[in-house]
């Protein structure tokens, strides 16, 4: 009987154990579902698996920054209603450390990209950006909004003056708009980076780069000889150097409590 008890305890337990193992694999797979939506519909993913130990959260901006109107189905967009209220979450939730940004974007809406800017600009968390393939036009503002800014060798930045699609009034009012709106922009660009107000706006306004557009290309180099970026590198550059910023606040912490 006593033989027959501990074999029935014993079936019990590792019955046990298979579903609570079935339950702890059936979670995983769960948050590695929701990982993958959420990469899939908006680009971002969370860091932890670093030996520092830190939370860091990825956001992608791509293609187009989608604005007030929708974009062609087929163009590949950042719809700044979605970055906007992840970007508070991100601010508000005490667990994440810091902001990696990853940037490929043709540019876009003028107003939803600076939005998006003035918004990381003004986080009080570890925020680095890294120019992949492209960040023109809008993009500009997004790559300097950042505490610093890496671009890769073969990166390029396209510098021009805003223009206005579909119905444009030709009255001087309509002028002034767009001089204000650039103004803001160079103003952004120039606070939250190295570069001159003359050097930003010759780049601006040079009629030799394009063929039928005035404004300039900048690769890599010269995007970081101009002071418009901070550093040349690629995304382990860009993933130590937010590490150091998510480390210097604690060992500052740190000493402040020994002293």
């Amino acid at each position: 009987m006593s033989e027959n008890r501990y074999g029935e305890k014993r079936e019990e337990s590792e019955t046990g154990m298979k579903l609570q193992n079935c339950e702890t694999q059936e979670s995983e797979n769960k948050v590695q579902e929701s990982t993958n939506e959420q990469i899939k519909d908006m680009g971002q993913v969370v860091l932890n698996s670093n030996s520092r130990k830190h939370k860091v959260e990825l956001l992608t901006i791509i293609g187009e920054v989608e604005g007030h109107e929708s974009a062609p189905s087929h163009s590949k967009t950042t719809k700044y209603e979605h970055v906007l209220p992840k970007l508070a979450i991100i601010e508000d939730d005490e667990e994440i450390e810091g902001l990696l940004i990853l940037l490929n974007t043709v540019g876009g809406d003028v107003e939803a990209g600076l939005a998006i800017a003035e918004m990381i600009a003004g986080m009080k968390k570890p925020t680095v950006s890294l120019v992949l393939g492209g960040g023109h036009s809008i993009g500009i503002p997004l790559a300097v909004c950042t505490k610093r800014s890496f671009i890769t060798p073969t990166a390029s930045m396209t510098v021009h003056p805003v223009r206005m699609t579909g119905l444009v009034v030709g009255a001087p009012q309509t002028f002034r708009y767009f001089q204000r709106i650039q103004e803001q922009i160079t103003d952004f660009v120039t606070a939250n980076s190295k570069i001159s107000k003359e050097t930003f706006e010759g780049y601006m306004l040079a009629t030799g780069e394009m063929a039928t557009d005035v404004g300039t290309i900048l690769y890599g180099k010269e995007a970081v000889a101009s002071g418009l970026i901070d550093r040349l590198g690629g995304l382990n550059d860009a993933l130590t150097a937010l590490h150091e910023m998510i480390d210097h606040p604690r060992q500052e912490r740190t000493e402040r409590s020994h002293s």
